[in-house]
C-alpha cells in the first residue's frame, strides 16, 4: 500500500475480533493423522515405561532391605530409562514433522486463499497484516497441535496409571495429593481462559507492525524526499509497542502457570512427606512404599502440568486460528462459477461490450478514528466510511474491432469502468454484456480471456523480464517473447544486461524506469493477445519518442481486435473510432474528437488546455 493510502482495518477497543472453535483445529489433525498416531504409540510407551519406574525403585528399596541381589532389578532399571529416552526422542522427532506439516498446510491454503478474494477484499485489508497471517500466525498452530495434544494422551496415561497404584499403596495419602491439586487446577484453569483473547489481541497487533513496516518500505524514497522518517518510525515503534504490550499480557498470564502448579506440587509433597512419615513412623506402611507414592505423585503431577500447558498452547492457536479462519471464510471471488450458463464461443454480436445504465458504489469501510489534530486514537473502536457513488447511470456502447477511448478529469470513474468490465466489482444498479450475453452469466476465467488489461501503475513483479512476460502466456516461446518485446520498444532492455531476457527487474521493477515498466506491462499483455484491450492511463510515463512508437506498436496490435484507452493526454485517442466522456459519474458526450469540441463544453475546455483545439 502506498504510503499515503489509508490503513485498512485495524482492531477496535470493543471488536473482541474473530472467535474460533476447537473443531476447526481438527482438520488439520486429520492431514497429520499418521504421524500423530506414530507419535501417540511412543507417547504412550514412554508413559508406559515411566510408570515402570516408580514401581521398579520400590522394589530396589525392598531387596536391599531383604538383602537379596539388587543387580538385575538395577538393569531392568537401566533398560527401562534407556527405553523412556528412546520413546521420548522418537515421539519428538516425529512432532517435530508432524508439525511442520501443519503449519505448511495453513500457509498454503492462506497463500491459496489470498490470490482468490474478491478485489474489494484487498482493499478493506493492509497488505502487511495479510502477510502477518501467513507468517506469524500459522507458527501457532505447530505446538498446540503436536506436541500439546500427544502429551496429553501419554499424560492421560501416565496420570490415570499413577492414581490407580497410589490409590494401592495408600488411598488417604492419595486423598490428600489430589484435593492439593485441584485447588491448583481450578486457579490455573480460571487464569488460562484468558490466553485465547489476548494471542488474537497480540496478533492483530503484531499484524499492525507489519502493515506499517510493509507501507514504509514500500515507500522509502517517498519517505526519505519527505523527511518523513521520524513519523513512520514512530508509527512503526507504536504498533511495535503495542505489539508489545500484548505479548507482556500473555507473558504475565502464563507465568502463572508455573508457580501455581509448582506450589500445588511442593505443597503436595510437604503433606505426603508428613503425613506419610507418621504412618511410617507408626509401622501403619513402609518406607519403600513410602517413597514409591513420593516418585508416582511427582510422575502424576508432570502430565497436570502438560495438561495445562497444552491447554495455554491450544487457547494460544485458537486466537491465531481465529484470524487465519477469518481469512479462509471470506467467499472466493470465483465462487460464483457454478452458476456459469454461457460457454464462450467464436463471438459474433456486432456489439464487443455494452453498459446498460450501469451505477455502482464502493462499499463502506471501516477506518482508524482520529483525533481533532488527524492522529489515530489508540485502540479507539473504528468508524465506517459513507458509501460513495461513483458511476450513476452509465450507458454506451463498444462495436467490434474498433478503437475507444475514455476520457474526463480525475475521479470522473473511467477507471472503476475497467474494474467493472473486468469484474473485480460487481455493478449496484443496470447491467454489463459482452459479445451481447451478460457477464454475470460467464465464469470469470471466461471473461478475462477475452479481456486482457493494463493497469493505471503497471504494476511489474520481483523477478526476470521473462518471468514477468510469461504470467499472461506460460506458453510463449523465447520467440514470442522478443517479438513481443521489440513491437513496444524494449528491446534495449535485453541488450545492457547479458543475461537477456533473464535480467533482473527488481522489487516492483526498480530497476526499470517508469516508461520501461509501462511498456513491459503492454509487452505482458500484449503476448496473450486477447481479443479485447483494456489500457488505463498506460501511456501517462513515457517521453514523446517512446509514446509515439507506443502507439505505433498499439496501432499494429489492435489490428482486429477492440482497443479501449483511458488516456489524460488526449493526444493518443484523438484518432479513436470513438470517445466516451465521463464526469461526475455519468457519460456526458460521444462521438469523435471533432464531434466532441463541438457539442461537449468540457472535452474542447480538456482539449484547449492542451492545445488540441
Amino acid at each position: 500500500m502506498s504510503m499515503m493510502g489509508g490503513r485498512g482495518r485495524r482492531p477496535g477497543k470493543k471488536d473482541s475480533g474473530p472467535k474460533a472453535k476447537f473443531s476447526q483445529l481438527v482438520p488439520y489433525m486429520k492431514e497429520q493423522r499418521g504421524l500423530l498416531t506414530v507419535a501417540v504409540i511412543f507417547s504412550i510407551i514412554g508413559a508406559a515405561v515411566n510408570l515402570a519406574q516408580p514401581l521398579v525403585v520400590g522394589n530396589i528399596i525392598s531387596t536391599v532391605q531383604e538383602g537379596k541381589d539388587v543387580l538385575p532389578i538395577a538393569l531392568a532399571l537401566l533398560a527401562i530409562t534407556l527405553l523412556s529416552a528412546v520413546a521420548s526422542g522418537a515421539m519428538y522427532l516425529v512432532l517435530a514433522k508432524a508439525g511442520e506439516g501443519v503449519v505448511f498446510s495453513a500457509r498454503s491454503k492462506l497463500a491459496t486463499r489470498l490470490l482468490r478474494l474478491p478485489i474489494a477484499e484487498y482493499d478493506l485489508r493492509r497488505t502487511g497484516d495479510l502477510v502477518s497471517r501467513v507468517g506469524s500466525d500459522t507458527t501457532l498452530l505447530r505446538a498446540a497441535l503436536t506436541q500439546g495434544l500427544v502429551d496429553g494422551a501419554g499424560g492421560a496415561l501416565i496420570f490415570v496409571g499413577s492414581v490407580i497404584a497410589m490409590a494401592v499403596i495408600d488411598w488417604l495419602l492419595l486423598v490428600l495429593t489430589l484435593l492439593m491439586i485441584s485447588v491448583a487446577v481450578a486457579a490455573i484453569g480460571i487464569t488460562s481462559r484468558r490466553i485465547r483473547a489476548a494471542t488474537t489481541k497480540a496478533q492483530e497487533r503484531v499484524g499492525n507492525m507489519s502493515a506499517s513496516v510493509e507501507r514504509a518500505l514500500s515507500a522509502v524514497r517517498t519517505i526519505r524526499a519527505a523527511r518523513a522518517e521520524s513519523r513512520e518510525s514512530a508509527q512503526i515503534q507504536q504498533d511495535a509497542k503495542e505489539a508489545y504490550v500484548q505479548g507482556v499480557k500473555i507473558a504475565g498470564i502464563n507465568a502463572w502457570v508455573t508457580p501455581i502448579g509448582g506450589l500445588a506440587a511442593n505443597g503436595a509433597f510437604i503433606v505426603v512427606l508428613g503425613v506419610g512419615g507418621y504412618r511410617v513412623a507408626t509401622g501403619e506402611t513402609q518406607v519403600a512404599n513410602l517413597i514409591t507414592f513420593i516418585l508416582l505423585m511427582f510422575l502424576m503431577i508432570r502430565p497436570v502440568g502438560q495438561f495445562f500447558g497444552a491447554y495455554s498452547s491450544v487457547q494460544s492457536a485458537l486466537g491465531a486460528l481465529a484470524r487465519i479462519q477469518e481469512i479462509l471464510d471470506v467467499p472466493l471471488e470465483d465462487s460464483d462459477t457454478e452458476r456459469a450458463q454461457v460457454s464462450r464461443r467464436k463471438a459474433v454480436n456486432k456489439t464487443a461490450i455494452e453498459f446498460k445504465k450501469v451505477k455502482f458504489s464502493y462499499p463502506a469501510r471501516a477506518e482508524v478514528a482520529v483525533d481533532a489534530t488527524g492522529k489515530p486514537i489508540p485502540d479507539a473502536e473504528p468508524v465506517m466510511s459513507e458509501p460513495k457513488e461513483v458511476l450513476k447511470g452509465v450507458s454506451f456502447k463498444i462495436e467490434r474491432g474498433s478503437r475507444v477511448a475514455i476520457v474526463g478529469p480525475s475521479g470522473a470513474g473511467k477507471s472503476t469502468v475497467f474494474s467493472l468490465m473486468e469484474r473485480f466489482y460487481e455493478p449496484t444498479g443496470g447491467g454489463i454484456l459482452l459479445d451481447g450475453q451478460p457477464v454475470q452469466a460467464m465464469t470469470r476465467s471466461d471473461l478475462r480471456a477475452q479481456i486482457g488489461y493494463v493497469e493505471q501503475d503497471a504494476p511489474v513483479l520481483a523477478g526476470s523480464i521473462r518471468e514477468n512476460l510469461l504470467i499472461g502466456a506460460p506458453d510463449a516461446t523465447e520467440k514470442d517473447l522478443k517479438r513481443v518485446l521489440n513491437e513496444v520498444n524494449l528491446t534495449a532492455v535485453l541488450k545492457r544486461d547479458k543475461r537477456g531476457l533473464d535480467a533482473e527487474v527488481g522489487e516492483q521493477g526498480i530497476m526499470l524506469s517508469g516508461g520501461e515498466r509501462q511498456r513491459l506491462a503492454i509487452a505482458r499483455t500484449l503476448l496473450s493477445a486477447p481479443p479485447i484491450m483494456l489500457l488505463d492511463e498506460s501511456t501517462s510515463s513515457l517521453d514523446g519518442l517512446n509514446e509515439q512508437r507506443m502507439r505505433e506498436a498499439i496501432d499494429a496490435v489492435a489490428k482486429n481486435r477492440t482497443m479501449i484507452v483511458i488516456a489524460h493526454r488526449l493526444s493518443t485517442v484523438v484518432d479513436s473510432d470513438q470517445i466516451i466522456v465521463i464526469a461526475g459519474g455519468k457519460v456526458i458526450g460521444t462521438g469523435t474528437h471533432k464531434q466532441l469540441l463541438r457539442s461537449t463544453p468540457l472535452y474542447k475546455e480538456l482539449a484547449a488546455t492542451q492545445m488540441l483545439d
